[in-house]
């Protein structure tokens, strides 16, 4: 599967571009946060948004009342980003800093999901792709729950990864200048669980939260 178009060609450094579907599906499930664009008349605008990705679908959560939920129902074209920050790369000169990453946009358009069982499976989907099985851990949704919260399916029709890696790319004469240049690495990780102060009890920590922080 191929998500390669004319819109979605990756044009400055084109050889940074990736759009293979196991390339742009592997970023986009290492994270739940994208940046959704879109123009409603002149006025551009960009939400960020939880996702989570189903195949060639992805899955955007927030409130029936909101606008993005109301102006992209009616299948108005968007696209969403992704960028995950790896490092910083650091070089001789200003000029050459940059940072590794792996980014994705994706471009397409947006239903509602109406049908009540495609949007259970949506519900518990984010909550699993933030925290692996946690959905199973919480009680069940109430309906009213489940009918102010808009689920959004953003169909993928293109798309494209771009990805840094490796270290600075200097100037030729510069190698022999005395300044460190190199890479600094940037990982993210989860802290120590803080459970919530108005607990009625001392719980254990379930085991979604215990796999999650190793």
């Amino acid at each position: 599967m191929d998500y390669q178009s004319e819109r979605s060609r990756v044009r400055r450094v084109a050889k940074r571009g990736h759009y293979d579907a196991e390339t742009v599906h592997r970023i986009l499930d290492a994270h739940f946060v994208g940046q959704v664009s879109f123009q409603e008349g002149a006025q551009p605008f960009q939400i960020p948004m939880l996702y989570a990705r189903r195949e060639r679908t992805l899955y955007l959560h927030g409130s029936t009342k909101s606008r993005i939920y109301q102006t992209l129902r009616a299948g108005l074209p968007c696209c969403l980003g992704v960028t995950l920050v790896d490092g910083l790369v650091l070089a001789r000169s200003a000029f050459h800093h940059s940072v590794n990453y792996r980014s994705v946009v994706v471009f397409g358009r947006c239903r509602a999901v109406e049908d009540p069982a495609e949007k259970m499976a949506a519900f518990e989907l984010f909550t699993n792709a933030i925290v692996p099985d946690r959905f199973g851990e919480c009680r069940p949704m109430h309906e009213k729950e489940a009918e102010v919260t808009g689920i959004l399916a953003l169909d993928i029709e293109d798309a494209s990864a771009k990805i840094r890696t490796g270290g600075p790319v200097d100037d030729a004469e510069d190698y022999e200048l005395p300044i460190w240049a190199g890479v600094v690495p940037i990982q993210t990780h989860y802290g120590a669980p803080v459970a919530d102060e108005r607990a009625t009890g001392d719980f254990p920590l379930p085991q979604s939260v215990a796999r999650l922080i190793g």
